[in-house]
């Protein structure tokens, strides 16, 4: 329980990007997250890369992946698992982006807040791109959607997975997600592809997965 209730500190309403930063670096530094939230208690990643590996079942050493919020790397090394090779990362916390830097999978690191700037990333450069529990309180609003689809290729994967309990309950800034979603399907922007629920996502809770390709229009 006091492992959920780190995890859920930095959710907690209120709180600036910064400070969001500041938390997990300190957590990656000094609390050991890789052995908080290892496999078996938090999901998501494990998730995520198997998500992705649905997507391309071939000539995935080609295949160019973009990891939003991408924490300590834990997403890199379950897709390394599937073969995937060059992938980049982008993260608002230091401390993580060091821990991620340090498993050697990631080819470009971007220390950014995705959502609250244009990202220094060219149009359509990604064949997928990954959002494994980057979206919720105080982390990733709704409006870093429009960035993430900018940054993929036409025809390209956007595969976003979420705590249900955020899609449940909302938030300022994961309120009305479906409904964000599927405006931008009938905008022709995505198309969604699925969008489900997955069991023990972490701690033993839910989460929802959507799935998109961006419009080829």
């Amino acid at each position: 329980m006091a492992k959920y209730i780190d995890q859920y500190r930095a959710l907690m309403r209120g709180m600036s990007p910064e400070e969001v930063a500041d938390y997990y670096t300190n957590w990656a530094e000094n609390t050991k997250y890789d052995q908080d939230l290892k496999p078996g208690i938090y999901n998501c990643p494990t998730i995520a890369a198997n998500e992705v590996a649905k997507c391309f079942p071939e000539d995935r050493d080609r295949i160019k992946i973009i990891d939003i919020a991408c924490g300590t790397g834990r997403v890199g090394v379950e897709l390394a698992v599937h073969g995937f090779k060059d992938i980049d990362g982008l993260d608002g916390s230091d401390g993580m982006l060091k821990q991620c830097q340090d498993k050697g999978l990631y080819k470009n690191l971007y220390k950014e807040f995705c959502g609250h700037t244009t990202l220094p990333i060219d149009d359509d450069v990604y064949d997928c791109l990954v959002v494994s529990g980057g979206m919720g309180e105080n982390h990733i609003p709704l409006s870093g959607i429009f960035e993430m689809i900018r940054i993929v290729k036409p025809g390209g994967f956007i595969i976003l997975i979420v705590r249900k309990e955020f899609v449940d309950r909302g938030g300022e800034d994961i309120d009305n997600l479906e409904t964000f979603v599927a405006k931008l399907e009938s905008e022709d922007k995505v198309e969604i592809l699925e969008h489900r629920e997955v069991a023990n996502y972490s701690f033993d809770r839910d989460g929802v997965i959507f799935k998109m390709k961006k419009s080829c229009i």
